[in-house]
């Protein structure tokens, strides 16, 4: 049949060629290109198939050469031979413990020894010792080892080479020792000793393995570089196994405790940084342990330059490790508190610390004390100590107490009893004549010990304790009673004094005690708590009662302490000796009281307080519409954004917050020239006149109604106030000591004005004080015409305490008094006396604690669709344990205006945190109803959305039109 368009099988042909030559050339390179390919491809075959030809070959021949060896060796098992064979066959355990078995049954390892094989049997017996060691340190708790480990003790006996070479034997067992120690012996043996662990301390390889251990060290000639590093290689390597007595049966560890040559410590004295620098931080502890438990027997025939050596290595331990390192777990799990509201931030208590860093690596840690381990660290023993190793002594003791705090007591109250405290003594009299020189940092140590053993002895003093506490319960008694008249009119039995009086001496006494008690406790703990005597229950309900009713009396409201204790027991108590009930039990007091008084006053038809307050001038506007309100009342801000417009939202205590937290920044902005700051950033009223003037002095007074209004409200302030600004709260006098946190070079100028023994008319000082006004000193009189009255011997406390009470008192005295004028209004005087001055900081800005996300979980409520197990909850928390500190106290500020916990716990905050559902819109931000600490969560269902949505919102800094 004919094709319907002409013939398809005829080729086709393009008259113009261009297509076709290209399209030939094209075909012409890739058919080149693929044989090409299969060239390099068959060639590669080639090649693979005759490197697997050679390989196969290799194996072949290697397992013929092999079974030839092992016939060999079979043939001739103790000879030269059968050594070369075993050593050409390699790791093979049978043959290893074959020969083993041969050489001890025949008596013929040292056969080969001597003649013209000695050194051909030297060279491969030390390549066979370590095949050996190999062997058994991969199988340390096998007894098919027995044999091999015996050769390998017997080649490092000198006496058993004597005994077959003669004095030839010892040159030859020197030499394999030198080889075996240089290759690394001791880290065979750690590693044996480690896999038979201390649960199986009867393996019969252990005393083998003992054995091993100080062979070379009573081989090696002492002074040879040979044994300095053996000796380095123990305590690198066996020094620092963990239980090491505990591994060890008890035959072979006073064999080698007898063996161990610690009279010749002496020579790492000019290695211990290297070894400190060489063994890894967690091991430093178990070279303690092990080395205090091998060397303490013999503190009294060592060798003083032992000894010191031994000090020595001790202390550069020590000194590496982080502190709390020798406590046993349970101290260890412990060791590290959250700040709680107890935390007093002015105490100089061990906990917290601020600490210097030159680096910020990760501080290292170490995983809890076996508690055997620190058993053997704990000394049992005192240190016969030589005057020559007395610095290093020191040294040691000042770092085992630092490293070991809770042992310190110990340690201390040890060293004051040793020898009738005649150590103290020594030291004292061996450094105190150099400590002027700074430039000897030796005697250092010294007086750190010394200054610690006489704070140990004034922290033992059971007199003061047991004192102190009798004279608490007489005050607590005369306090307590609820007929005062006697106390007030009844006299002390043959003496002219009233009983009032002596309990107002008692109360001054314990309350200097108690102050020096909070600024370095030395008492028991609740020493000055009662709270196990009375049921506090009824004390809070009595003491509201009688504030009530003394509130409700004809009685004035600034009523002195001693007429308080008059009218009211328990606020007798509460005023004059507080610390005697717990901070958590007198805050919940002073919130009764602040409930109690507004329930009084909500009894009155005064209504909200509504103001407006611009973004940008909130310290001015709360000023003008502020000053004169009454506090007490409910206000209710309206913040006005950018625009004039109204923000969003309803006040119900949380816009409030949020403005008075803004009006907190800017008024006590020390640029703004009210306050200045000292250098531990503690504020306090401006001194210079300019800070006296009337309008600015109606600036102290309405930042003290508003802070009043914040203790009322309970709403913490961010700010630190200088503690001699917050006595005077308290109605407590500042002295000279105070004066230290206002002006340090005054304060030490005063200081060596008090102690000066010359001729204090040569230092030209008046009763003057020089004070700087707008650049222009002036000298201010102290006492009348003071320019031309000299200080003298006589009248030079009279100056210090002139000088003192000038700049801590009379130089604010205007501005302190505006500032209490308005403090009054707002919060009564004799609350605040219920604290001292730690405490008070405490109740107003609360403990920078960090914030406990559990806590906060634990007492949070949920709306809507959300309840603790809603996905969106689990992730929610998720995302809030992984913030840091710094992301979780924004996140607090987010929903409750303020970035600190409650002072209580989260249990205190009302109302409760709580979480609604907002809707399944992922794209919509979460948003906050701080006025009821609310947080309006949409149904994230991934958490990385959450937590970038959460983090957006809580870090965006708008006010409550956030959306």
């Amino acid at each position: 049949m004919l094709p319907l368009f002409g013939d398809e099988r005829r080729r086709e042909i393009n008259l113009g060629g261009s297509s076709s030559v290209t399209t030939s050339q094209a075909a012409i390179l890739n058919q080149a290109r693929a044989r090409r390919i299969e060239r390099e491809t068959v060639r590669k075959r080639q090649e693979s198939a005759v490197t697997i030809q050679a390989w196969w070959r290799g194996i072949t021949d290697a397992r013929r050469v092999r079974q030839e060896l092992r016939e060999q060796f079979r043939g001739d098992i103790t000879g030269l031979t059968g050594l070369r064979c075993l050593v050409l066959i390699g790791q093979d355990t049978n043959f290893l413990d074959r020969w083993a078995a041969e050489v001890l049954s025949q008596g013929s390892l040292f056969a080969l020894a001597h003649g013209r094989d000695r050194e051909h049997w030297l060279v491969l017996m030390r390549q066979v010792f370590f095949l050996l060691l190999r062997s058994v340190s991969d199988r340390p708790r096998s007894e098919s080892t027995v044999s091999s480990l015996q050769v390998l003790c017997t080649l490092l006996n000198p006496a058993s080479a004597i005994e077959a070479l003669g004095f030839s034997g010892n040159q030859l067992t020197v030499s394999i020792t030198e080889y075996v120690v240089r290759h690394d012996l001791y880290r065979y043996l750690t590693r044996s000793i480690q896999i038979i662990g201390p649960e199986t301390k009867n393996a019969p390889t252990l005393p083998f393995f003992v054995e091993l251990i100080y062979r070379p060290l009573n081989t090696l000639e002492r002074s040879s570089e040979a044994f300095l590093q053996c000796f380095q290689s123990l305590v690198i390597h066996i020094l620092t196994i963990p239980l090491l007595p505990n591994r060890i049966p008890i035959s072979s560890l006073a064999t080698l405790s007898a063996k161990l040559p610690l009279s010749s410590l002496s020579v790492l004295s000019t290695s211990i940084a290297d070894l400190v620098s060489t063994i890894p931080l967690q091991s430093h502890v178990h070279l303690i342990a092990n080395l205090y438990a091998f060397t303490s027997p013999r503190y009294a025939i060592l060798p003083l330059s032992s000894l010191k050596t031994y000090l020595q290595l001790m202390t550069a331990s020590l000194s590496i490790l982080p502190v709390h390192a020798l406590d046993p777990p349970s101290a260890s799990d412990t060791r590290a508190p959250a700040m709680s509201w107890d935390d007093d931030g002015d105490s100089e208590s061990e906990q917290p610390q601020v600490t210097v860093v030159t680096s910020f690596v990760p501080t290292p840690t170490l995983s809890p004390l076996d508690a055997r381990t620190q058993k053997r660290s704990r000394p049992s023993r005192a240190v016969q100590h030589d005057r020559g190793a007395l610095p290093d002594l020191v040294s040691w003791l000042v770092n085992l107490y630092t490293v070991w705090p809770i042992r310190k007591d110990k340690i201390l109250s040890t060293l004051l009893l040793y020898g009738g405290g005649g150590l103290v003594r020594e030291i004292y009299h061996e450094n105190m004549s150099s400590l002027m020189d700074p430039s000897l940092a030796s005697a250092w140590p010294p007086l750190l010990l010394l200054t610690e053993l006489y704070t140990q002895s004034l922290l033992t003093m059971d007199e003061l304790v047991a004192f102190s506490r009798a004279l608490f319960n007489i005050a607590f008694t005369l306090y307590w009673r609820d007929d005062q008249t006697k106390i007030q009119e009844g006299g002390v039995p043959g003496l002219n004094l009233r009983w009032v009086g002596v309990r107002d001496k008692i109360t001054k006494c314990l309350q200097a005690i108690h102050a020096r008690d909070s600024r370095k406790p030395f008492m028991p703990e609740n020493h000055w708590h009662v709270s196990s005597q009375i049921d506090m229950n009824s004390f809070i309900d009595a003491a509201v009662f009688e504030e009530q009713q003394l509130d409700e009396s004809s009685a004035p409201r600034a009523l002195t302490r001693r007429q308080l204790s008059h009218f009211s027991p328990r606020l007798g108590v509460l005023n004059n000796i507080p610390f005697a009930i717990q901070f958590e039990t007198r805050v919940l007091i002073f919130r009764r009281f602040v409930e109690n008084d507004k329930w009084n006053r909500n009894r009155d038809t005064r209504g909200r307080i509504d103001v407006s307050i611009r973004r940008g001038h909130i310290a001015q506007d709360g000023y003008d519409r502020l000053a004169e309100a009454d506090l007490r009342a409910p206000i209710a801000i309206t913040f006005i954004d950018q625009f004039g417009e109204p923000e969003a939202g309803i006040d119900g205590g949380g816009v409030f917050k949020e403005f008075f937290t803004s009006l907190c920044k800017e008024v006590f902005d020390t640029d703004r020239g009210l306050w200045l700051a000292n250098k531990r950033n503690e504020i306090y009223p401006n001194p210079h006149s300019y800070a006296t003037e009337p309008h600015n002095l109606n600036w102290y007074r309405f930042i003290g109604r508003i802070l009043g209004k914040a203790l009322y409200k309970g709403i913490l302030v961010e700010v630190a106030f200088a503690g001699f600004f917050l006595a005077k709260w308290l109605d407590k006098q500042s002295f000279l000591d105070d004066l230290a946190s206002l002006d340090p070079d005054l304060y030490q100028g005063l200081i060596f004005l008090k102690n000066y023994t010359g001729d204090v008319e040569d230092l030209a000082l008046n009763f003057t004080v020089a004070i700087e006004e707008f650049g222009v000193a002036k000298a201010v009189d102290l006492i009348p015409d003071g320019s031309n009255v000299p200080v003298t011997r006589e009248n030079r406390l009279q100056y210090i305490h002139l000088t003192s009470h000038y700049r801590l008192s009379k130089q604010i005295k205007l501005q302190s008094e505006a500032f209490f004028e308005g403090l009054s209004d707002m919060i009564d005087p004799k609350w605040l006396r219920m604290f001292n001055q730690q405490e008070l900081q405490i109740l107003l800005g609360g403990v920078n604690a960090p914030v406990d996300v559990q806590d906060l979980r634990v007492h949070t409520q949920y709306g809507g669709l959300y309840d603790n197990d809603e996905p969106t909850i689990q992730t929610f928390w998720k995302v809030l344990e992984d913030f840091d500190q710094e992301q979780r106290r924004l996140f607090l500020r987010f929903v409750t205006s303020c970035s600190r916990p409650p002072l209580l716990g989260f249990k205190q905050l009302s109302p409760l945190f709580a979480i609604r559902d907002a809707g399944s819109d992922e794209d919509r931000l979460p948003t906050s109803s701080t006025c009821v600490n609310l947080l309006k969560l949409p149904r994230y269902k991934s958490e990385k959305k959450l937590h970038d949505k959460l983090l957006q919102a809580i870090s965006s800094g708008a006010g409550f039109d956030l959306s």
